[in-house]
């Protein structure tokens, strides 16, 4: 009796343990989040100050956070807008190392003391600046660093956004990109993706946005012919369900600076 007792607990702990890996497997890795901050700027001075601010105090602190992989972008021809803007893209493997990170590093960030911290308000170091909180999607779960031969100053890092007529036309888009297979597509074709994800927090919703990159603008060209003319695309784009699914696009063309990260 005392034999059969103790197989039996054995038999039932072995279904148990069997049961969680299947559970586990399931589960899968949970997705990242992308913290998409800009600065909108006016003056050469005011970039310079920012530029100086990220480099030797913000990419620092993240990395020192455990955050080693952070890109910093311009737009091309940014010296001579009148709205120039960095971009500064920041991945979280969690809502909590989002939360923990923002708790242990504004204190420090702030206390620097800088020429960023410290000015006044006369002369402020940005215009303006706007954070987009993403979740990535679950077809690509986490941040992906391009393959590029090109040197960092011939690159062109195309961020879209895509804004949805309604959240019921708009989770159609997101199904698009995941269950769809679109950026299956976008892989197989070379676009060099480094994330997809879902405005959670932002200035235009509902929205999704993600960043490909090339090695130049003609290579930039030449990806999106192909992609326009492949007969997956052609079949996907003309599936009733994916229909009128995005309302407004905007597209900006990036380059990184001389200290980011991707």
């Amino acid at each position: 009796m005392k034999k059969q007792l103790i197989l039996l607990v054995l038999a039932s702990l072995c279904l148990f343990l069997a049961g969680s890996k299947v559970m586990a497997r399931s589960a899968g890795p949970r997705p990242a989040y992308f913290e998409l901050k800009i600065y909108h700027l006016k003056t050469a001075r005011q970039e310079a100050l920012v530029d100086s601010f990220l480099r030797q105090q913000y990419l620092p602190a993240m990395r020192a956070a455990g955050l080693p992989t952070i890109g910093v972008f311009k737009p091309i021809g940014n010296d001579t807008a009148a709205d120039r803007r960095i971009y500064v893209f920041t991945p979280f493997a969690s809502l909590k190392q989002w939360e923990s990170v923002a708790r242990e590093t504004a204190p420090k960030l702030l206390a620097a003391g800088g020429s960023y911290e410290n000015a006044p308000y006369t002369s402020p170091a940005y215009g303006r600046q706007q954070t987009i909180f993403l979740k990535a999607f679950d077809e690509m779960p986490a941040l992906t660093a391009p393959k590029l031969d090109a040197p960092p100053s011939e690159r062109v890092y195309e961020l879209r956004s895509y804004e949805g007529a309604s959240e019921k036309l708009f989770r159609t888009k997101v199904r698009m990109f995941n269950a769809g297979g679109e950026i299956r597509l976008f892989d197989r074709l070379g676009f060099n993706g480094i994330f997809y994800g879902e405005v959670v927090f932002g200035s235009k919703m509902p929205n999704l946005m993600y960043m490909t990159s090339f090695n130049s603008m003609p290579d930039r060209e030449a990806h999106w012919k192909a992609f326009s003319s492949d007969p997956e695309w052609l079949r996907l784009k003309a599936l009733p369900q994916y229909q009128h699914n995005v309302s407004h696009t905007d597209i900006t063309f990036l380059r990184p600076t001389a200290y980011s990260g991707l």
